[in-house]
């Protein structure tokens, strides 16, 4: 299943196809999370205790797994504490899974279902468990999300909130469809089966949009770079960019 989502900054939709199809959300659901963080008016620089073990959504508790983390640098913290904005920025630039769930520890589910309500996310999308919670997983409990949600969760952010977002160190899909230095807010998602990316793009000659891809399928290989599916992401983001121009004039279709 590919599903495809583009608006012009902060107007609806112009492109829908196979929008509202829910997806896994993988490492997308960071976004909300990120979003969380800097509503919950904690100071960005208090200390959080770097700790692998979290209280699952179904009761019990969950650990992650540092060889399936890709990012090492919150593993080499613990035992000890870490700024609660430096875990925010890990989780959103390396996807840190470990800062992941130290953030949604730190605020607490309630938060985050909140940002995708005020989003006006749908009810396929949201975030209730951790990244890597096991037990809510074998419960039945997912993450989910549209690539139209993905839009929405979007245009929803802070500017201060967006600014984090172009940070992300993994250009591999939307971001490498647009054309070097290109600046764009993203967060990817993949894992076995699974690849999406959303980005607020602003290209230097138009207006700025926001692009959600979710992909469901074999070509999703699991890989952070020399995915299929994410050389698939990066043809399809180039298209878009190439309208451009039109995007915030068409009323259709313009893809």
């Amino acid at each position: 299943m590919l599903s495809v989502a583009v608006a012009p900054w902060q107007r609806p939709p112009v492109i829908l196809r196979n929008a509202d199809v829910p997806h896994y959300a993988a490492s997308t659901m960071k976004v909300a999370v990120l979003a969380a963080v800097h509503r919950s008016g904690r100071a960005l620089d208090a200390k959080v205790p770097v700790v692998n073990a979290f209280r699952s959504a179904v009761g019990g508790s969950y650990a992650h797994s540092r060889a399936d983390d890709g990012d090492p640098e919150p593993w080499e913290l613990l035992g000890r504490t870490a700024p609660l904005g430096w875990l925010a920025d890990r989780m959103v630039s390396h996807s840190s899974n470990l800062a992941s769930s130290l953030c949604l520890a730190a605020v607490g589910p309630a938060a985050v279902a909140e940002v995708w309500r005020r989003a006006g996310a749908s009810a396929a999308s949201g975030s209730p468990r951790g990244i890597e919670d096991a037990p809510a997983r074998a419960a039945g409990l997912t993450n989910q999300v549209t690539a139209h949600d993905l839009v929405r969760l979007l245009t929803s952010l802070e500017p201060e909130v967006l600014a984090r977002l172009e940070h992300n160190a993994h250009a591999v899909d939307l971001a490498a469809g647009l054309p070097p230095g290109t600046r764009l807010a993203s967060k990817n998602g993949w894992i076995t089966g699974v690849r999406h990316g959303a980005a607020v793009v602003h290209p230097p000659d138009a207006p700025p949009y926001v692009l959600a891809i979710c992909y469901t399928g074999p070509l999703a290989d699991g890989r952070d770079a020399g995915d299929p599916a994410a050389r698939l992401l990066a043809r399809l983001s180039a298209r878009v960019w190439d309208c451009r121009h039109r995007l915030a004039d068409s009323p259709d279709d313009p893809f």
